[in-house]
């Protein structure tokens, strides 16, 4: 058994509220749960009003589908969610 996992830590610019801030990540959140069929959660910085950590796993039997699987959603998050990314990694595990 293979997990792929993700992490990104992005710049949520001209957000004036927390509720704001739940609103976008929320939205990624579903956007990656429903499209790419993972697991995905808002991990650190939730004190942050301009900053946010999401970390996103996926169980397969391949590294390589795992991690295509990751590189894809990086990429949706890229192109339709307006954020800055300020890091971002991919992992996989075998257990």
């Amino acid at each position: 058994m293979i997990v792929s996992m993700i992490q990104i830590i992005f710049e949520i610019p001209d957000v004036d509220s927390i509720k704001e801030k739940r609103r976008i990540i929320r939205s990624v959140r579903e956007k990656l749960q429903r499209r790419f069929h993972m697991s995905a959660a808002e991990v650190d910085l939730q004190d942050s009003l301009s900053f946010a950590q999401i970390g996103g796993a996926l169980v397969s039997n391949s590294r390589e589908f795992g991690e295509k699987v990751m590189n894809k959603a990086f990429e949706m998050i890229e192109r339709e969610v307006p954020v800055r990314i300020q890091d971002m990694s991919i992992h996989s595990e075998e257990f």
